[in-house]
């Protein structure tokens, strides 16, 4: 191939004028698995907290459902992500009902403190019926 049709092929491929940035990632990531069926705990609503110091209550930032692989990208931005006190909660009830089953715990709720907002956190629930666990990971 010649190098003026590579470099045609370049505009196509790669044009100048192309914005290829994507949103940046949330420093804050949460995975659900269920551990009974082996699969990803998709479809799950969950909502997202942050305490106030100083009155101690919870503000909520954010609402999702998990995808089809048990994820809720975009929880909260950079910006938003300051030092503090965090509490994820999970709809289990709802999700098991959707499954015509029936569970243990009618909602988790994971209360996590943040320390240093620079860092990525990403908070897993692995999930039965008749139990939970949780632990930070990267």
């Amino acid at each position: 191939m010649s190098v003026s049709r590579l470099q045609q092929l370049k505009g196509h491929i790669f044009p100048e004028n192309k914005i290829t940035a994507m949103a940046a990632p949330s420093p804050l990531s949460t995975h659900v698995l269920n551990t009974a069926m082996g699969v990803p705990g998709s479809n799950m609503a969950l909502n997202l907290y942050r305490q106030d110091p100083t009155t101690n209550t919870w503000s909520l930032l954010t609402s999702g459902t998990t995808n089809a692989e048990g994820r809720c990208p975009g929880l909260i931005t950079k910006e938003m992500f300051i030092a503090g006190v965090y509490r994820l909660h999970f709809e289990t009830a709802l999700y098991w009902e959707s499954m015509g089953e029936t569970c243990f715990y009618p909602y988790v709720e994971i209360v996590f403190t943040i320390i240093d907002p620079g860092q990525k956190y990403h908070v897993p629930l692995l999930l039965s019926r008749f139990s939970y666990s949780t632990y930070r990971g990267s």
